[in-house]
């Protein structure tokens, strides 16, 4: 039986993940926004467009969630974008406001669904979600380390001038400044990526990989990534829907594991159908490990600052 997969939100990233999906033919899609006859209208236009690329996956446009209804997948990429003159605590609390209200209504209409979250800062809407869905922790994943794990390896990729295809990168943490890019549990064919670059250069790869996203914001001016990220979501979904159990960093709610308990972080994670399977205990060294718990700590932080949101 076809997957249902509902995208909350229909801006750049939401309209992205719905094509992607739609391409790889994991689920019939339902596109919801609040701003009516753009999901609508997004939604028939990719549709049109499987008659050229040659997918016969369903798209609906909706700005009713009982559309939404009994969805096996949903992916929330909703919210605010920083304005002029806002500050991170605002933006913090307007996005933890509208996930709320989304996750309450996912809750609702699709109590054995599995959240995607996508909405920033992710690792604290995850967590958000997590509190208000009811749900278990294992139907509530964030994506971010597929993302910052995608850019690790594209900019190794190009150090090297080898396919990126042969790259596999691992970032953990949080989906900010404090990630934590690992280049000894990252190889290009199974290769070490120490054992091929010298530390000066990881050091550079570290760094722009961590400002990853800025440095997109800052070349657009308005406006921010969206392809990789659509990209890094539908590889989460994939791997639910075929039940693949790919091992992927993502934000999941740590119980534990790497020291770290009741907070949202990222981690290496086997994905299937029912969620998270299982998080993986990479034996890291001290300051890696440090690098880790210091993440948690940044998140722990904005964490208490939406509590009220709970």
């Amino acid at each position: 039986m076809q997957k249902k997969i509902t995208v909350v939100g229909a801006g750049n990233v939401g309209a992205t993940c719905a094509l992607y999906l739609a391409q790889q033919e994991l689920g019939d899609v339902v596109l919801l926004d609040i701003m009516e006859g753009v999901p609508q209208g997004k939604a028939l236009d990719l549709l049109q467009a499987g008659a050229v690329l040659g997918f016969d996956s369903l798209l609906t446009g909706t700005n009713d969630y009982a559309d939404t209804a009994n969805s096996d997948i949903v992916v929330i990429t909703a919210g605010l974008a920083r304005k002029p003159g806002m500050d991170r605590l605002d933006l913090l609390k307007k996005n933890a406001e509208i996930i709320g209200g989304i996750t309450e209504n996912v809750a609702k209409h699709s109590p054995n669904a599995i959240i995607i979250m996508v909405t920033n800062p992710i690792d604290v809407m995850v967590y958000l979600s997590y509190k208000k869905s009811g749900f278990p922790s294992n139907r509530v994943i964030g994506q971010a380390g597929v993302l910052d794990s995608a850019r690790y390896a594209t900019f190794i990729a190009r150090e090297l001038n080898t396919s990126v295809q042969h790259v596999r990168a691992m970032v953990l943490g949080g989906h900010g400044d404090s990630m934590v890019p690992l280049p000894r549990f990252s190889t290009v064919s199974g290769i070490p990526i120490t054992e091929l670059i010298p530390p000066n250069r990881i050091k550079a790869i570290n760094d722009r990989t961590r400002t990853g996203g800025g440095e997109i914001v800052k070349l657009l001016g308005s406006g921010s990534a969206y392809y990789a990220p659509a990209a890094a979501t539908v590889q989460m979904v994939e791997s639910i829907v075929n039940d693949s159990n790919h091992i992927l960093p993502c934000s999941v709610y740590a119980t534990g594991q790497y020291g770290i308990s009741d907070i949202y972080i990222g981690l290496p994670t086997k994905l299937g159908k029912d969620g998270v399977n299982e998080i993986i205990e990479l034996q890291l060294d001290s300051a890696e490990q440090q690098a880790l718990l210091n993440s948690a700590e940044v998140y722990k932080k904005s964490v208490e600052e939406v509590a009220e949101f709970f």
